[in-house]
């Protein structure tokens, strides 16, 4: 089975021009994901995690290694050096990011938010709102909340739309930084059921946790990040050469 995402030798560092060092956020990490299986990131503060998943959406744009994603097509194409314009029609179609924080225009209603995906992959308003609809209910947002803006809403509520969002469209890839750290128990319990079931689906999942009674549940690798050392701007650059 060829892995849908093999990442080898990424690493990330920050240039800081006023004291002549490059911070390092991740360094030579390597992992493989495949469909229908969930590879956690584990490790501790400062090892990097986040700035992993945001190199392969490319939120950062990596400083050393390949990142070989195998698309819908089964071509692989390295996400490090992918053109923008390639980037931007993966993730409308085949990578999907559920991040820690909801970003959204402000007035647009969360019915509208989850819904956006489906609209831009060609489905209709009626049947797009529908599923947002039902995805909303399963996360337990009150249905009176449904057309108001998520700006105004609570953290677990903001996150429980980020969620829905990121799920309805079932991603080929879909990467996970917290997805349930602001969610009560009871909704935790429906979103390990719903990755259970998109699992069983085919996707593909990358995903970092802060419980790890989940990683245990739900993962079926885990790969652990060491927090990079800080070098001076030479030596890293020599590194990474």
């Amino acid at each position: 089975m060829h892995a849908i995402l093999d990442v080898q030798g990424l690493s990330k560092h920050f240039q800081l021009f006023d004291q002549n060092a490059l911070i390092p956020s991740c360094a030579e990490v390597a992992l493989k994901v495949y469909a229908g299986q969930l590879t956690a990131l584990v490790g501790p503060t400062g090892a990097g995690k986040s700035s992993v998943l945001k190199c392969i959406f490319r939120t950062y744009l990596p400083s050393a290694g390949r990142l070989f994603y195998r698309d819908g097509s089964d071509n692989l194409v390295d996400l490090a050096h992918a053109s923008e314009q390639q980037i931007l029609e993966l993730r409308s179609r085949e990578i999907g990011f559920v991040t820690q924080f909801l970003h959204c225009l402000p007035r647009k209603s969360a019915l509208e938010v989850v819904s956006a995906p489906l609209l831009k992959r060609g489905i209709a308003a009626p049947e797009a709102q529908e599923k947002a609809a039902e995805l909303l209910q399963l996360l337990n947002v009150p249905q009176r909340l449904w057309h108001v803006p998520p700006a105004t809403f609570s953290g677990g509520e903001k996150q429980r739309i980020n969620l829905a969002r990121g799920l309805i469209a079932r991603p080929r890839l879909l990467l996970l930084d917290e997805p349930t750290a602001s969610l009560d128990p009871a909704t935790t319990e429906r979103v390990i059921d719903l990755l259970q079931s998109i699992k069983a689906e085919g996707v593909a999942m990358l995903a970092i946790f802060h419980q790890p009674e989940l990683v245990t549940r739900l993962a079926e690798q885990a790969v652990r990040l060491s927090p990079p050392k800080m070098t001076t701007q030479t030596n890293l650059l020599e590194t990474c050469a």
